[in-house]
């Protein structure tokens, strides 16, 4: 037996391959139910039931899937041409602060909606932004490893975020609480149901997925990114400019953290804190790879993610199995996923 490369990829294998490996996920971990001591179907149903039963369940689901959305991206337009961005929870934070601080410059508070939200967008992306570029410049310049400098630029982030939310940014009406200053009411963005959390954020993600598949798929800053990913030394052979590429790469890749950063303070919370994030940046790379780096994928499996996280919640209330099924299955979903891909390079021959 041996692995033999495919010349290409057939467009129903490229389809199907994502599919199955879901289903396989799916298949083990209810192997895992069904030790635990609860039927898997029943288990299932009460994840899609919690999920999309009411209107609490598909609002939730809608709101958890947001920032997964534009994670999941970040990290989808940096691997695709090669960079490696493991630092997207801290790009999280540091454009969720900016928000904050930014919320504190006279003038924002009292300035028309519309100015105020994009404003502290803009801002929110930049944070995220600066912070890519610190191991993109690394990168460039020195050959540094950006696996290692984004990593540990996460741990650097959320503990000066710590260190301003108990010091200069900290809210004096928090009760000692440590929590930031709330952003300003002008910023917020709007509700999309009432009585629910559902923002318009959510548009803004979708907006941006499509407008990044775009941007991949139809223009010559795409086709370079994606020359870039494939062999770097022959793209360059060929004109492409790396060093400039990989720099907007950064710039996209750590915007699109910042912003979902940002989006999640003016949408959710309003406000600060160090439990912010329940490992977004992080889940933003499973998220790319179950989408195999496409960004109108990256909207399906947002959703799949979010489903299980928000429908285990139910589940283990009604059958009292613990909800880190949820995180099992996206794990393993993320397994074989890459078993996927394999397959979608090479195929067995005898």
């Amino acid at each position: 037996m041996r692995f033999e490369r495919r010349e290409s990829a057939s467009p129903a294998l490229t389809v199907l391959a994502p599919l199955g490996a879901i289903g396989a996920a799916l298949v083990v971990a209810g192997l895992l139910i069904a030790v635990a001591g609860a039927n898997a179907f029943e288990a299932y149903g009460l994840i899609l039931e919690g999920a999309f039963g009411s209107r609490l369940g598909v609002t939730e689901t809608l709101t958890r899937a947001t920032p997964l959305i534009l994670t999941g991206l970040a990290a989808a337009v940096a691997f695709r041409a090669r960079l490696w961005n493991i630092g997207g929870e801290g790009q999280f934070y540091l454009g969720a602060l900016a928000v904050t601080a930014f919320g504190l410059v006279p003038g924002i508070a009292g300035a028309p909606a519309p100015v105020a939200i994009l404003a502290c967008l803009v801002v929110g992306a930049l944070a995220g932004t600066l912070l890519l570029l610190v191991p993109v410049t690394l990168k460039l310049r020195f050959g540094v490893d950006e696996v290692v400098t984004t990593l540990l630029l996460n741990f650097v982030a959320i503990l000066f975020v710590s260190m301003m939310i108990e010091g200069p940014l900290r809210d004096p009406l928090a009760f000692g609480w440590p929590q930031s200053m709330p952003a300003p009411d002008a910023a917020l963005l709007p509700k999309l149901l009432e009585r629910t959390r559902l923002h318009a954020g959510l548009l803004i993600a979708l907006a941006l997925a499509v407008a990044v598949w775009w941007v991949q798929a139809r223009t010559v800053f795409g086709m370079r990114a994606r020359a870039a990913g494939l062999n770097a030394r022959a793209a360059g052979f060929a004109g492409v400019p790396l060093a400039r590429t990989l720099a907007l790469v950064g710039c996209l890749s750590g915007g699109l953290a910042g912003l979902a950063g940002a989006i999640e303070v003016l949408g959710v919370k309003g406000y600060v804190t160090t439990d912010l994030s329940p490992n977004y940046g992080y889940s933003g790379i499973v998220i790319a790879m179950l989408a195999n780096l496409n960004a109108l994928g990256v909207i399906a499996a947002a959703l799949f993610s979010a489903v299980m996280f928000v429908g285990a919640d139910s589940m283990s209330r009604a059958l009292g199995i613990p909800s880190y099924i949820a995180d099992v299955t996206v794990a393993l979903s993320l397994l074989t996923m890459l078993v996927a891909i394999f397959l979608t390079q090479y195929r067995v021959r005898r």
